[in-house]
């Protein structure tokens, strides 16, 4: 027979026991800070005034989500949510969204993605191999707003 204080024991020791077991199949995730954010931000501005450019500039989460946003004087109101939307799909389809305007290119399709802007200036943010978000720049050329995201990227030390 076995003592009641034995029984105790054993209802610890698996109570112990059970709790590892379920952490075993959870990933690790990195996820962006908002002081992150802002740095990027922070490196952003710093190449759009070097250039005397007035942009939109959007920090957003890996799941396409705004965290960070910042308009400089001057930049156009109509940028705001290009800005915004090329850091959404730079983030949702893990990818630079200069990718997608050239693929739309030779694939027209690529156009009815749905909550996605194919124009260049959306960069993935990846920290050790995973993507935690984006930065997405509007008001200049398509190239210049690549320039100014990846300047922000390399600002926050997260450029690859």
């Amino acid at each position: 027979m076995v003592k009641l204080p034995t029984l105790r024991m054993l209802a610890l020791a698996a109570g112990f026991l059970l709790p590892l077991s379920s952490h075993a199949q959870l990933l690790d995730k990195k996820t962006l800070s908002l002081e992150a954010a802002n740095k990027i931000i922070a490196g952003a501005m710093i190449e759009a005034k070097a250039n005397n450019w007035a942009v939109d500039i959007a920090i957003v989460d890996e799941g396409g989500h705004l965290l960070s946003f910042q308009r400089m004087d001057g930049a156009s109101i109509g940028a705001i949510e290009a800005a915004i939307g090329k850091a959404r799909t730079s983030s949702i389809y893990r990818r630079p969204t200069k990718v997608l305007e050239e693929a739309a290119k030779t694939r027209p399709a690529i156009v009815t993605l749905p909550n996605s802007v194919q124009l260049q200036g959306g960069v993935p943010i990846v920290v050790n191999g995973q993507i935690v978000g984006a930065v997405g720049v509007g008001g200049v050329t398509s190239q210049q707003d690549e320039q100014i995201a990846e300047a922000g990227l390399r600002h926050a030390g997260l450029a690859q």
